[in-house]
């Protein structure tokens, strides 16, 4: 029986080995699994890696378009609420000592294009709530910037060129051009534009942003154009207000108007 019981035992470790080697795998079989998984690994990152790059292009294209629109809606609510007010004349030689307190200028040597005017105020504002309000286009190397200051507005005494702008605000920027036109209109009815508005005894009508491509000159917003509501009531100055939905000059341009 001892005897018998030994030969089993010998048999079956034998064939516990067998089949211990035969579930195993070979030198071959182990790289080629390697193979194969590093293939799997190489396609999953190329597919990873390419639905990150259009999820940040299509993530940095609405955050362009989304900043657009806060810009129009920061210019259109600024300008819109332009104040009809005087000011201490900057120029001394002048022969008036008061000058309206808007002035539009344009590009000249190492001067940017910059607008300055006077509207509703923020936390820097007098206790009217007026502060004074400059848009500047700026240039660096091949990308323009519009930028956003505020300065205390202290009542007809303040000059312009004496004030300290500060809490700047990037509201466009890129490889475009950038410029503004004013707008008024004649005795005859005729919307005439310049390129700049200094010395004049009233608020231009409407602003115009142009804001075209860098390289191909192509003109981005079309017919962008701003209306100052100095002249109507309080309520006009809100970008989004329907007081002045219907017979309201400042509303919509006369019919028949021509442009120069």
């Amino acid at each position: 029986m001892r005897c018998a019981s030994t030969d089993i035992r010998a048999v079956v470790w034998r064939l516990f080995r067998r089949r211990g080697r035969s579930n195993g795998f070979t030198l071959v079989e182990l790289l080629a699994a390697l193979a194969i998984a590093a293939v799997i690994i190489a396609a999953s990152s190329a597919l990873v890696h390419n639905v990150a790059l259009h999820f940040e292009q299509g993530t940095r294209t609405v955050s362009d378009g989304e900043r657009l629109i806060l810009a129009i809606e920061r210019l259109a609510a600024d300008l819109g609420s332009a104040r009809f007010v005087l000011r201490t004349s900057d120029d001394r030689s002048a022969q008036s000592n008061t000058q309206l307190a808007f002035i539009g200028e344009p590009a000249t040597g190492e001067q940017p294009a910059r607008i300055v005017f006077v509207g509703p105020g923020g936390v820097p504002a007098n206790q009217e709530g007026e502060e004074v309000v400059s848009l500047t286009i700026e240039q660096e190397d091949d990308v323009t910037r519009l930028v956003r200051r505020r300065a205390p507005w202290f009542g007809p005494r303040t000059r312009f060129e004496e004030l300290t702008f500060s809490d700047p605000v990037i509201l466009l920027d890129g490889k475009v051009l950038i410029s503004f036109a004013f707008g008024q209109i004649t005795q005859d009815g005729t919307l005439v534009w310049s390129d700049a508005w200094q010395g004049q005894a009233s608020l231009p009508r409407f602003v115009r942003l142009n804001l075209r491509d860098g390289a191909t000159g192509a003109d981005l917003l079309p017919e962008t154009e701003f209306v100052i509501r100095a002249d109507a009531s309080g309520g006009c100055a809100q970008s989004d207000s329907t007081v002045c939905a219907a017979g309201s000059p400042t509303r919509s341009k006369p019919q028949g108007m021509q442009r120069e």
